[in-house]
């Protein structure tokens, strides 16, 4: 147990390197990029601490650069789920029971692994196995990361400092109990921080873990399993296990001992996931803790009174970087008809200057979408586009997969607020814009709020204090991240809690106090110095003649 009060060190966020021609940091990364391309690595599941193979192997490869091999995993099947949960009870006592400066220090060394020397591998394997440029790769898989598990550390902190007042003779004081139980964390492709974070905050408070990456970012999260165990993570704390998602969710949801689930995907398998924890739920030990974020179809309005050149840029960096394959990019935007062609323009002209390509090029700001799927149907709803009557493709709309799945920076113009692109989630280089006229702008804000189940991020632009305090009001529901003359992406930990509501989640913002609060029951200890003698209170004596 703890023999002091001890202060971690101060969380600060990770400082963003820039990546400039001549930078060492960009010798290194180059460095790094060549080394791991001349390999094929054999990933195996990490199960109780050991390396597990099995006879199944998957080919991984970049998606900009389909007929190059990165490596192979291991596919695994039910019995391999099972393992993993028998290995997370395993260590579940001895890892509740440590104290909880140990379970901090192995995180905060991670961080520090992350931010050092693990900066470029990190780095390197998010930009070859999910095709995502290096400034984005290093704000997310380096800083991102470090930035969860240092700010992730405070969270566990702040959290064992609320206790409750105790009042003369008695002590009372609160316990913060991991779960009974495991917890089952389901990742993304697409922000590698996020893969790292959903399985480590419910291991901070106590938890053990059993983790299944999306197949499409597992070559990442090999490198986040090693950096883990570099770090002193225990044997069984954190299973890493390949296997199909049904297959996983048959043996997880239906274990009594299934504790909660961190999720970070699609809406529809957010809520099957629900559905049947409801169903099961006479099963469990106690009530699973249902932690999610799922979709999105953020937004961006402007009223007159924006300022084009920074609208312009927003529409571009929220929509396009990383392919628009973030939760919270930019996928409809509203824009009034009195600076629409002003803002058009600007928009044509800069994206003239994007560039399309492989990571290994530092040039290319747009690089290839995640896998086959994903490009067929994006491809399928710009070309919709450009045969609909309801639609014009202003700009972009070529995609090509004969080396890479490629889709350009698309523009859709839509001639209704209700046409399929301004409505439904595409997760991808596609931005629609409606142009609405300026008297109409309090309908279309209304329009905005009640055409999407989403709610995650939103962006308005205007230099109009009283109409920002009015759309602020009006968009309340409309996103859980709002963003005021900014892009709608790019939240920072510590800065902005991430998180949305409606059809987007839970909202209990990712990398914060509320999310850490989640992973934990409480047990309330009252302690009396002098016990009572007697059952009687003074009401029970009789009134004096």
């Amino acid at each position: 147990m703890p023999k002091g009060f001890f202060n971690v060190p101060l969380a600060v966020n990770e400082p963003v390197k820039s990546y400039r021609p001549g930078s060492p940091e960009r010798a290194e990364l180059k460095k790094m990029l060549e080394e791991m391309r001349s390999v094929e690595l054999d990933l195996p599941m990490v199960i109780g601490g050991r390396e597990v193979y099995t006879d199944k192997r998957v080919r991984i490869a970049p998606p900009h650069d389909i007929k190059h091999t990165l490596g192979y995993y291991c596919m695994g099947d039910q019995s391999h789920v099972q393992m993993a949960i028998d290995a997370a009870l395993e260590a579940r006592v001895k890892w509740n029971a440590m104290s909880w400066q140990h379970r901090a220090a192995i995180f905060l060394k991670a961080a520090d692994l992350f931010a050092g020397p693990y900066r470029a591998k990190i780095n390197a394997a998010t930009m070859l196995g999910q095709s995502k440029n290096a400034f984005q790769a290093e704000i997310d898989a380096a800083c991102e990361m470090a930035d969860f598990f240092r700010f992730g550390v405070k969270c566990v902190t702040d959290i064992y400092k609320m206790q409750p007042e105790s009042s003369a003779g008695i002590w009372n004081y609160n316990e913060y109990r991991g779960l009974e139980g495991f917890i089952f964390a389901l990742t993304p492709f697409n922000f590698t921080s996020i893969a790292g974070n959903l399985p480590a905050a419910p291991a901070m408070m106590g938890n053990v873990v059993v983790w299944k990456p999306s197949h499409t970012a597992i070559y990442s999260a090999a490198v986040i399993m090693e950096v883990l165990r570099e770090a002193g993570l225990p044997d069984g704390v954190i299973n890493l296990v390949y296997a199909g998602g049904p297959q996983t969710a048959d043996i997880v949801l239906n274990s009594p001992d299934f504790a909660g689930i961190h999720f970070t995907g699609s809406t529809r398998v957010f809520q099957s996931i629900w559905k049947t924890i409801g169903e099961n739920i006479f099963k469990y030990k106690s009530y699973p803790r249902i932690v999610g974020e799922t979709g999105g179809k953020d937004f961006i309005f402007a009223d007159p009174t924006a300022d084009p050149q920074a609208l312009a840029i927003a529409m571009i960096r929220g929509a396009f970087e990383y392919q628009g394959q973030k939760c919270s990019a930019a996928s409809r935007a509203y824009i009034p008809r009195s600076i629409w062609d002003d803002v058009c323009t600007r928009v044509g002209n800069e994206l003239a200057t994007v560039k399309m390509g492989p990571v290994e090029d530092f040039t290319n700001f747009v690089n290839a979408v995640i896998d086959e799927n994903s490009f067929d149907k994006l491809a399928g709803y710009i070309e919709r586009a450009k045969e609909d009557v309801d639609a014009e493709v202003l700009f972009g709309g070529n995609c090509d997969k004969s080396v890479g799945y490629f889709i350009e920076p698309t523009v859709i113009l839509a001639k209704k607020p209700d046409y399929t692109t301004m409505v439904e989630e595409l997760f991808g280089p596609v931005l629609t814009v409606f142009v609405y006229e300026d008297e109409e702008l309090d309908k279309t804000l209304k329009v905005l709020d009640q055409t999407s189940e989403y709610a995650l991020t939103g962006a308005i632009f205007s230099q109009d204090r009283y109409a920002i305090e009015k759309m602020t009001r009006m968009l309340e529901n409309a996103a859980g991240n709002f963003y005021i003359n900014d892009k709608p992406t790019g939240a920072v930990v510590g800065q902005q809690p991430f998180g949305g509501s409606r059809g987007s989640g839970t909202n209990d913002k990712a990398g914060s106090i509320f999310n850490f609060l989640r992973w934990t029951s409480i047990r309330t200890i009252k302690e009396t110095f002098v016990s009572a003698r007697n059952y009687s209170y003074p009401n029970f004596l009789p009134d004096q003649e």
